[in-house]
């Protein structure tokens, strides 16, 4: 189901949210979801849905011109079985976290290298939104297609 940003106060806290740009779409981000999925079955949390937060396309031409724009890959994503709920963000990730308060905010390993946004870090603190990282990490959107010269 795709939701619009003014529904997210519906699902407030009864969602674990999981995202990214999405674009193109690939089989790490399949094993994403997977993981996020396996990770919550594995800890208790086998009824929580998944939601799937996916960035606008303003945030992704900072980075590339769209391989998919953001409708697409909503509808695409919403197919996934792992998936229960799909939202194309408006805004930026700290506000979409406000908004939903979900039960678990989960990304991949590679950001516990990175870090988290110190805002992200912060609203999760605030609202008490678990972090989470799994493994899943294959190579990002991005990195593909700088190998194949389109980015």
């Amino acid at each position: 189901m795709i939701l619009r940003f003014d529904e997210l106060k519906q699902y407030r806290r009864r969602a674990a949210m999981v995202d990214d740009v999405f674009d193109p779409l690939h089989h790490g981000h399949v094993r994403y979801f997977r993981s996020a999925r396996q990770w919550l079955d594995a800890n208790g949390h086998a009824g929580v849905p998944l939601f799937c937060n996916i960035a606008p396309d303003d945030y992704l031409r900072t980075k590339h011109e769209p391989f998919l724009e953001g409708p697409e890959r909503a509808e695409v994503i919403d197919a996934l079985r792992e998936i229960a709920y799909t939202h194309l963000s408006p805004a930026d990730t700290e506000t979409v976290l406000r908004e939903l308060q979900p039960t678990h905010y989960i990304k991949g390993r590679e950001w516990q290298r990175k870090g988290l946004p110190p805002e992200q870090e912060c609203m999760c603190r605030e609202f008490g939104i678990g972090i989470v990282f799994c493994d899943d990490h294959v190579a990002s959107s991005t990195d593909r297609l700088l190998r194949a010269g389109n980015a």
